[in-house]
């Protein structure tokens, strides 16, 4: 008994470009923001998105910039504790807007984490950073949808 084939698109793997977010845990006292911001102006990497969540004591930044590697170096040394996450950051055109993202997720059962927009974006269009349950299946369905998603590649030079 032979075995059906197996659909080549789902025989080859397939890993949707990424960027590094990073969470960045700061105290909540004034001033601590522009400390970091103004670490990154002094560097050679640049904050393409940024997205504060702060609560009575600390406040979360998350933030991707066009080098992980700089940014990651320069956590380290400012002795700033973060953590690191793979998210996906997908360009919202003609015909593939906001809504019709999000409905693309549903219709697989991909729970959204949290979503904001990029400062700089390739292109110029709008374009936003998503955390998903999966990013690897949520990339192949975007693709598959004709969504345009970037890697850190291509914001390295976008100015």
């Amino acid at each position: 008994m032979s075995q059906a084939p197996i659909p080549l698109e789902t025989s080859q793997s397939y890993s949707p470009p990424t960027v590094t977010q990073f969470s960045v845990f700061l105290s909540n006292r004034v001033g601590k923001l522009h400390d970091l911001v103004e670490s990154f102006e002094a560097s050679p990497a640049q904050v393409c998105a940024l997205s504060v969540h702060e609560a009575s004591d600390h406040a979360v930044v998350r933030l991707i910039t066009n080098s992980s590697t700089i940014a990651r170096s320069l956590l380290r040394r400012e002795q700033l504790a973060y953590c690191e996450k793979d998210v996906l950051v997908v360009e919202l055109s003609k015909g593939h807007s906001l809504s019709s993202m999000c409905l693309s997720l549903l219709g697989a059962e991909l729970n959204i984490q949290f979503a904001y927009p990029l400062m700089l974006r390739p292109n110029g269009t709008p374009t936003i950073a998503i955390a998903v349950d999966d990013h690897v299946l949520a990339g192949q369905i975007l693709r598959r949808k004709q969504f345009r998603l970037f890697g850190e590649n291509d914001i390295l030079d976008v100015h």
